[in-house]
């Protein structure tokens, strides 16, 4: 009976740490956070080389079938218009405002002062 009620007890453990999946993250922050690190210490890593790196981001997101982190194409727009690529800013602002609706206050005012923007 004894053997019975262990065996009943490994066989139950067994089937609830199966049922356990790690669950899947909403977003891909992979390269995002240090990218963003990078650009308010201003490393020796150029704009250009961080835009490579949220490029990277958005491929792996895409598949990977994860949604992009909020901010990251706001922080690429950002980037775009510091090397002069106003028109990718401007879309990317547009990406961010898209999927992000709460960021479209800010959206607008990054959009409304691209010249200012360097």
């Amino acid at each position: 009976m004894m053997k019975f009620k262990l065996l009943l007890l490994l066989v139950g453990a067994t089937l609830l740490t199966g049922c356990v999946n790690e669950p899947k993250p909403l977003y891909n922050w992979d390269g995002y956070q240090t990218t963003v690190y990078q650009y308010y210490q201003q490393t020796e890593t150029s704009p250009q080389d961080q835009i490579e790196t949220l490029k990277k981001n958005l491929e792996m997101s895409k598949a990977k079938n994860l949604a992009t982190p909020p901010g990251l194409h706001a922080h690429l727009g950002l980037l775009y218009s510091t090397v002069g690529s106003i028109d990718l800013a401007m879309t990317e602002f547009n990406t961010e405002k898209a999927l992000y609706p709460e960021s479209a206050a800010y959206m607008d005012f990054l959009m409304k002062n691209k010249g200012k923007i360097k």
